[in-house]
């Protein structure tokens, strides 16, 4: 049996082309970040694949670039697609994000499914669940 899935937020607590980071561990940092894109959710681990431990955001929940089009590391610079999480400008040319498995309720909840990341996040994509 898998972990439990954990609450992160509801649907209406994420606008539309905005990220918002979420600390399902509860210890004290954004560990998940999330991209709200229409009906469309891209949720990721909150660390650069460049430095491997960096937290992406320069304050919390600022996770996009001005135009709201990449997801950039405020360490570095780096600019990744926010579907598929590849970066496509910096040091990290052509590594990615680690995705996080997310669902999306019939009530409107995100769920981040699986096993909560500290460390190693579950690959996947968002999914939509009417349960």
């Amino acid at each position: 049996m898998g972990a439990p899935d954990i609450l992160l937020c509801h649907l209406d607590e994420l606008p539309d082309g905005e990220a918002r980071g979420f600390d399902p561990l509860g210890g004290g940092q954004d560990t998940v970040l999330v991209v709200r894109r229409g009906a469309t959710l891209h949720g990721y681990r909150d660390l650069c694949p460049h430095y491997g431990d960096t937290p992406m955001a320069w304050r919390r929940h600022a996770y996009l670039n001005a135009d709201g089009t990449h997801i950039v590391c405020a360490a570095h610079g780096a600019l990744f697609e926010i579907d598929g999480g590849v970066c496509v400008r910096g040091p990290c040319l052509g590594q990615a994000l680690t995705p996080v498995k997310l669902a999306l309720n019939a009530a409107g909840e995100v769920h981040l499914k699986g096993e909560v990341p500290d460390g190693a996040g579950p690959a996947s994509t968002t999914e939509n669940n009417t349960n």
